[in-house]
């Protein structure tokens, strides 16, 4: 793979600025954030009051703990536009979830957010060893998601050329990918997969295309993952974060040198990792749900979000910002089974580490007797398709499950393909314990 790591010249001077510039920074722009956003949307204005704090409370960062945490469902409550800040004449996009569960989650941004997306983006595809003058595919899903108009944004404002292509469409994916040569993709991690898997059925060697780098996001993976797929392409994959009610992809990028966990963008987001049963802030380095604070974001500030993503946060190595480890998973995610608890991401690292097996695989969830149950399906690789090697791959993933993670399951491994593929983010838990 190329050296891809950038030159200190390249970037930001809040990158590699003091510990103590980037806390007063922070500090300065936490003030006004939550000013802003108790001066102008009703519901922190009462929520502050019912906890008895006021913007002129927070002197320290450390204040930011006495004042009461915002969630997902505060959206659906204000739906579509009530915790704006600004007018809605000033709000010049607006972007919103799938809706899948209740009403949408919307989230509206200014010109300037969007300036600033673009920014933390062009950023966060620097530490990813991408430059101006490269040409980036992306693959993430245009409309409503943040993931496409995003990462569409931040690739024009680094300088690069972007190919809009959007989810989908694998053979055309690998089509443009040989015809128009770009040095970096953007794309979930299993559509990734997809596409490595139109690279074999083209007849097609992935280490001969024209990819040097990976920027992956919008669901967990593993480094299990992450090692399939370097060595696949011959290229760098790094992990790049963010949600949209906090801003969308780019709040924290891995840096290519390092690839040691995600730098958080401290100037432009306050992280906090919280005991997720208590809401007690835990100090750095202790495994917690993650947090976000929005320092600059003017159409719809954010304070003290709870994302539901399980990380921790760990000293700066390649920058002087803090980093968060890979997420390992969601407290919403997780599977309690027979008291265990299971995230997808540990199944994903069996998978992965199982001979004769493709990495695909999806968890089914079911009712044995009056017993929650889970089952594993998954795939054999072409070369492992007989019964007997199927079968014991079948043998060696129950195993390994029950070594690795606890826990007893079933693992059916089908033929090549059999495995449902994502178009984007991947479905990895069904749930039919209430149907049966």
């Amino acid at each position: 793979m190329k050296d891809l790591t950038p030159n200190k010249a390249d970037l930001d001077p809040i990158e590699i600025a003091s510990i103590d510039e980037i806390r007063g920074l922070q500090l300065e722009r936490l003030k006004w954030s939550v000013r802003h956003a108790y001066d102008n949307v009703p519901m922190y204005k009462q929520r502050f009051d019912d906890a008895g704090v006021h913007p002129d409370d927070l002197k320290t960062l450390a204040d930011l703990a006495k004042f009461p945490f915002t969630y997902k469902n505060d959206l659906r409550d204000n739906y579509p536009f009530g915790l704006f800040a600004v007018p809605k004449e000033q709000i010049i996009r607006l972007h919103a979830s799938s809706g899948t569960t209740g009403k949408p989650t919307v989230v509206g941004y200014t010109k300037n957010d969007i300036d600033v997306w673009a920014d933390v983006l062009a950023r966060s595809l620097r530490a990813s060893g991408l430059r101006a003058g490269n040409t980036v595919h992306n693959a993430y899903g245009y409309g409503l998601f943040t993931g496409g108009l995003g990462a569409h944004y931040g690739i024009e404002r680094l300088g690069a050329t972007v190919v809009p292509m959007g989810g989908g469409q694998t053979e055309k994916q690998v089509g443009l990918i040989q015809d128009f040569k770009p040095d970096g993709i953007m794309v979930t991690p299993s559509y990734m997969l997809n596409i490595l898997e139109g690279f074999h059925k083209a007849g097609l060697d992935p280490r001969e295309s024209s990819l040097s780098v990976g920027v992956f996001g919008a669901e967990p993976w593993t480094n299990a993952m992450r090692l399939e797929v370097e060595a696949a392409f011959d290229m760098h994959a790094v992990d790049i974060y963010g949600l949209s009610e906090i801003m969308g992809p780019g709040v924290a990028n891995e840096c290519v040198e390092t690839k040691d966990g995600l730098h958080v963008w401290e100037d432009h987001f306050y992280p906090e990792i919280i005991n997720p049963a208590t809401g007690e802030v835990v100090e750095d380095g202790e495994q917690g749900e993650l947090v976000f604070t929005t320092l600059t974001k003017e159409g719809l500030p954010m304070i003290r979000y709870r994302t539901r993503d399980l990380t921790r946060l760990l000293p700066g190595s390649a920058r002087s910002m803090r980093r968060m480890e890979k997420i390992t998973g969601r407290s919403d995610d997780m599977i309690i089974l027979r008291g265990v608890n299971v995230f997808p991401t540990q199944i994903e690292e069996q998978v992965m580490a199982t001979g004769g097996l493709a990495p695909y695989f999806q968890i089914e969830l079911y009712k044995a007797g009056r017993m929650d149950a889970m089952r594993v399906y998954a795939e054999a690789t072409p070369d492992a398709a007989d019964s007997l090697s199927k079968t014991a791959s079948a043998r060696m993933l129950t195993k390994h499950i029950k070594d690795m993670v606890g826990v007893s399951t079933e693992v059916i491994v089908g033929d090549p393909g059999q495995v449902e593929r994502s178009q984007g983010k991947a479905v990895r838990v069904i749930d039919n314990r209430d149907k049966e």
